[in-house]
């Protein structure tokens, strides 16, 4: 994840503020009730906010829920599999990596809930291939677009342009989960995009002045340019609140530090936000993996632990639930290398205090692999309508294509 860009290269890159476009609202339907009663019977409240986290790469799964009483598990990972008295133990055999001290300490309060052994059909071991299946929930690549884009177009129909903040992106690239056909979210590398625009009128106008002429309806040029003016509406909702507040808590000097104390800032003083999405590389560790995944755990661990502390102390941490996803696991087995190749299964989090926490689906059985990949048992796309219906108050059936079952993981 980059650092703040500087001014010059804002103005040198103004396709950095089209990496992500404007969003309508979750919730434009039911925005002026406290609460809504979906079909489930389930009440899901309007503010409710889901950020959604992506290990982008390959997270090594078995090394971060980790099944250290399966003799199995030492067997295929003589060097690389983390020893029974490192592993942070949690229940039913089950364990964390010895890096996750905060992550462990969510657990054990019941604001995780680990998904075991989540993944999809036919699964593909490409990182891009199989990071579009993820970003589109269309693993045969019938649907359009971004899973989170397609549910903010369901509120688009009317016309009526919404909060410019309503989904926000932090990424170097705007993901595809991120894209619509009618919706745009905004995308930055950094809140100090934003932040080096407040009260810099000139600047703004600048930006504005070199989209030119507005394109014909339809075009790629003609997305870009609105993608440019609506990434700069957002700029403008949220500069005049940002500097109200400055997170307390201590989250390291990190991707994942530097990320979650950025969302925090924003939950704290936009309170029309609802999704925000923020992409972390480093994970397709298929060499020297103890170091590089061990700093990786512990950054996320000790981001999420500070960063559910700072929604406590702004009263937000009822509002907010966190989805912690990756592309693939990683094989079985260690390679010659000091690491892991690319995988299928692996488990997902959910984070928060509105979480039934625990492990949900079976253990990962090492007994019954699949050419060396664990078996998937729980389909992605199950979570994804558990977020949308049971937490955002969508409509997962038209979103997704067709109706998953939700998964009994939120209170």
């Amino acid at each position: 994840m980059s650092t703040d860009l500087s001014r010059r290269e804002l103005f040198a890159k103004g396709g950095v503020l089209a990496v992500g476009l404007m969003a309508p609202a979750w919730l434009s339907a039911i925005a002026r009730a406290d609460v809504v009663k979906m079909a489930s019977g389930r009440k899901v409240a309007p503010d409710n906010v889901l950020v959604v986290i992506q290990f982008s790469g390959g997270n090594d799964g078995l090394n971060t829920v980790i099944p250290y009483l399966d003799p199995e598990y030492a067997r295929l990972r003589p060097t690389l599999g983390i020893k029974p008295d490192e592993v942070l133990k949690a229940a039913d055999g089950l364990g964390f990596h010895p890096a996750m001290a905060g992550f462990a300490e969510l657990f054990k309060k019941g604001q995780v809930a680990v998904i075991n052994n989540v993944g999809y059909p036919n699964p593909n071991r490409s990182h891009f291939k199989s990071m579009d299946i993820w970003q589109s929930a269309s693993p045969d690549s019938t649907l359009k677009y971004g899973w989170i884009g397609r549910a903010f177009d369901r509120n688009c129909e009317s016309g009526k342009k919404m909060d410019p903040v309503e989904a926000l992106g932090l990424s170097t690239e705007r993901p595809l989960a991120l894209t619509a056909k009618e919706a745009s979210i905004p995308c930055f590398a950094s809140l100090g995009d934003i932040q080096q625009m407040v009260g810099d009128a000139d600047a703004e106008r600048m930006l504005r002045e070199i989209q030119g002429m507005a394109a014909e309806q339809g075009t790629s040029v003609r997305q870009i340019q609105l993608a440019n003016n609506t990434a700069l509406d957002a700029i403008s909702a949220l500069k005049t609140n940002l500097g109200k507040y400055s997170p307390k808590e201590s989250y390291g000097e990190h991707a994942f530090g530097r990320g979650l104390k950025q969302i925090a800032q924003i939950i704290a003083t936009s309170p029309s936000t609802r999704v925000i999405y923020l992409s972390v590389g480093g994970f397709d560790t298929h060499a020297r993996q103890p170091e590089s995944h061990a700093a990786l755990m512990k950054g996320f661990s000790d981001a999420i632990a500070a960063f559910q502390k700072e929604l406590e102390a702004v009263g937000k941490a009822d509002k907010v639930l966190t989805m912690v996803f990756s592309e693939f696991g990683r094989r079985s087995y260690e390679n010659g290398s000091q690491g892991t190749d690319h995988g299928k299964a692996a488990p997902m989090f959910l984070i928060g205090k509105n979480v039934k926490g625990g492990f949900h689906g079976p253990k990962p059985d090492l007994q019954n692999l699949n050419d060396g990949d664990l078996n998937f048992k729980i389909d992605f796309r199950q979570a994804y309508a558990t977020a949308l219906d049971d937490w955002m108050g969508n409509d997962s059936k038209v979103v997704l294509g067709q109706q998953f079952q939700s998964l009994d993981v939120l209170k």
